[in-house]
């Protein structure tokens, strides 16, 4: 029974060291960093230029629908172009992240160069080099675009709103830790894409500015890996609150479960021009209604010629279960 007893103590021992040592590694890697390159992008005074950039931005983009607080939700629905000082928090299962403030006051992107900011949001690192959590998938924006983007940042009134970056849980910090990484670019970036009405240009706005890819997936939120086919949705978004789950619908043109199979293309812009039908919806309603009709019947004419995933996802509405 000693025997038992001191083998039971050595094995306490041992996992009470582990764990030290685990928290230990954890907390040091809350300040990793990481190498990116800086892209020759310069913000310019180009009036069309900036008019692309705040398109962009409070349009297809949708910036203004995450830079912004939660209590101006509804100027922003009612089409207000407002400052984008941030601040809006992210409750997901690893903790609360929130929006950086992104006008150019010190307490935002004023002490930031137009090459750290690119960098940003190209290469998915901070100045400092940390990690940021991929919730702006711009990677392959154009350089044009980019450019346009940066350049109406910069055009903004400053404001100060220091917004403290996250909150994370004890396994916030540990996914961070060992599972956060920059996130680059596929293939070589274009210099420049024309806007036009085809699908090749909607597939630019699908995968590059709107991150259609990013909901209508399904995936690991705790990670942000995705888990299914692309844009075959089955994304769950559960809000307690209200007492509902929200399941993004399929939108490859499957006949079968495809959710805008049969749609004409004055269907698909008529559904995003009525925009927030269901008051949880995590879709940027307010931001793509605002999106050209051009851009829409883009969007719609890449959906509709992709190959057709079959995967019933069941009703968009669902009860929430904990």
């Amino acid at each position: 029974m000693r025997k038992f007893f001191k083998v039971l103590k050595w094995i306490g021992i041992t996992v009470s060291v582990i764990i030290i040592i685990l928290v230990i590694v954890v907390a040091f890697r809350q300040n990793k960093t990481y190498d990116a390159p800086y892209p020759a992008i310069h913000a310019t005074k180009d009036s069309a230029t900036i008019a692309r950039g705040e398109y962009l931005a409070y349009g297809p983009a949708h910036c203004s629908g995450c830079h912004t607080p939660q209590s101006d939700d509804s100027k922003i629905a009612a089409g207000e172009h407002l400052p984008l000082i941030g601040g809006r928090d992210f409750k997901i299962e690893i903790g609360t992240i929130r929006s950086h403030n992104i006008t150019p006051d010190a307490s935002g992107i004023g002490n930031f160069s137009d090459s750290e900011v690119a960098r940003a949001l190209r290469y998915g690192v901070t100045p400092e080099g940390a990690p940021i959590f991929d919730f702006m998938p711009f990677h392959n924006l154009s350089d044009e675009d980019l450019t346009a983007v940066i350049s109406f940042l910069r055009a903004q009134q400053p404001v100060k709103n220091d917004v403290k970056r996250m909150d994370l849980n004890l396994i916030g910090k540990a996914v961070y830790a060992f599972l956060i990484k920059p996130v680059g670019p596929v293939g070589e970036v274009s210099k420049s894409i024309k806007p036009d009405t085809t699908a090749a240009y909607g597939s630019y706005l699908a995968n590059s500015i709107a991150d259609c890819r990013g909901c209508h997936t399904a995936r690991n939120l705790m990670t942000g890996e995705y888990t299914g086919e692309s844009l075959a949705g089955g994304l769950k978004f559960d809000h307690p609150e209200s007492g509902i789950s929200l399941v993004t619908p399929n939108l490859t043109p499957d006949k079968e479960t495809g959710r805008i199979y049969g749609w004409t293309a004055q269907m698909f812009m008529d559904r995003f021009r009525k925009g927030r039908l269901i008051k949880e919806s995590e879709m940027p309603w307010e931001q793509f209604q605002q999106m050209s009709d051009n851009d829409l019947r883009a969007l719609y004419n890449y959906l509709t010629s992709i190959e057709g995933v079959k995967r019933n996802n069941g009703p968009i509405t669902v009860k929430y279960e904990n």
